[in-house]
């Protein structure tokens, strides 16, 4: 008799611990991708953490508001009955039960570390298959390199490991593997939930959202200090939507300092990114109604040549937004020069900028293209389906 089993996937993330519109759609394309592929899936999220709670600007203890809010979405795409959330406080789960969630995790096919959020405990390294899928690349392998205990620990639990970072072990690339066999990919996309034509047909403004300065993280190679952070490389393009003509808006939590006058006297334009950052719809329209995105990298992403792309810049693509951004290593393995453009200076960045809108209709059509063939969801998880022998 035919087998007619589904695979099972379990995938653990943070979109709780961090309720914001980007992180939440990184979810949904992972849980949406991999039901794509015919899977059985669920959602857990038991690092222990406390949740962020946008209202307070703070962690709260309370997760209720944020989980009412998530579930809704959950429920709206299918897995209302498929997540559960781990309160450390009641040391409980809310959502599925513990005796549920023990089961899933023990008998899932797969268990995808999504971000790599969950430490493992007695219960993920019971799993089948325990995949680390990495979306920052950096910490993780210069810990590994340097055989920190944590590090090695957290490693171990794991059976197979993928990661954003697609020149890692390149010649290239200044990141060590740490030992550790490194599967590239890259950002999924829902490519049904991101669809072109959305919005006006050429709207005015480039855009990008994202926090300016992010603190944590730096980390020194060869007595070098490479920054986890993106303000360092912005600083050295505030000029360019004023050498390029082009309105640049930056959905930010920058509103004031020098960071942000001279952005405005270069041109560029600053919109609050909380409400809209909070809301997957808000999220969507705001990237569905820009020119593109104009955006750069993290420096750990850059000078240490990772491969590294952005997830949100994927949703550009997938909305038929062409894109200017920092180069990474990305353009080794991607196509650029329609719909994609990279940059290393300024100079480079106007230029891309002043291409696109040579013939943005082309470029609109082309980044839809990229999407589909480099970030289509189901194609980048059944690689990961596959090496997991489901």
């Amino acid at each position: 008799m035919k087998n007619t089993r589904k695979g099972k996937i379990v995938v653990l993330h943070l979109a709780a611990r961090y309720p914001f519109a980007g992180v939440i759609w990184q979810l949904l394309h992972h849980l949406i991708g991999f039901r794509q592929l015919g899977l059985d899936v669920y959602y857990i999220e038991d690092h222990g953490a406390y949740v962020y709670d946008p209202n307070l600007g703070a962690p709260n203890a309370d997760p209720t508001t944020v989980l009412k809010s998530l579930a809704a979405v959950l429920d709206r795409y299918g897995f209302g009955d498929r997540w559960s959330f781990f309160d450390s406080v009641r040391n409980d789960y809310l959502g599925m039960p513990r005796e549920r969630c023990v089961e899933l995790l023990r008998d899932a096919d797969a268990v995808i570390n999504l971000c790599g959020a969950t430490e493992p405990r007695d219960e993920h390294r019971k799993s089948r298959c325990l995949v680390m899928l990495e979306t920052d690349p950096g910490v993780l392998q210069l810990e590994l390199g340097r055989k920190m205990p944590s590090a090695v620990s957290f490693a171990r639990a794991h059976q197979l490991f993928f990661t954003y970072g697609y020149n890692i072990g390149a010649p290239d690339c200044l990141l060590p593997t740490g030992g550790i066999d490194w599967r590239p990919t890259r950002p999924p996309v829902a490519l049904d939930e991101w669809r072109p034509g959305v919005g006006p047909a050429e709207p005015p403004r480039f855009t990008t959202v994202g926090t300016w300065q992010n603190r944590g993280n730096d980390f020194e190679i060869a007595g070098e200090t490479y920054y986890w952070s993106k303000d360092v490389n912005f600083r050295k393009m505030l000029e360019v939507a004023n050498r390029a003509s082009q309105p640049i808006e930056l959905a930010s939590d920058l509103t004031s300092g020098p960071d942000y006058d001279r952005a405005l006297r270069g041109g560029f334009t600053f919109t609050p990114v909380v409400p809209m950052s909070l809301d997957i719809d808000g999220y969507r329209n705001y990237i569905s109604a820009s020119r593109g995105e104009f955006t750069v990298a993290k420096d750990i992403y850059v000078r240490p040549r990772t491969g590294w792309f952005s997830d949100r810049t994927v949703c550009y693509l997938a909305a038929g937004r062409p894109v200017v951004t920092q180069r990474t290593g990305f353009e080794k393995t991607i196509p650029t020069g329609i719909g994609l453009l990279g940059f290393d200076t300024a100079d480079e960045a106007v230029d891309a900028i002043r291409i696109i809108n040579s013939d943005y209709p082309r470029h609109a059509r082309a980044a839809r293209e990229i999407a589909a063939e480099y970030f289509d969801a189901a194609k980048l998880l059944d690689e990961i389906r596959q090496a997991a022998g489901i």
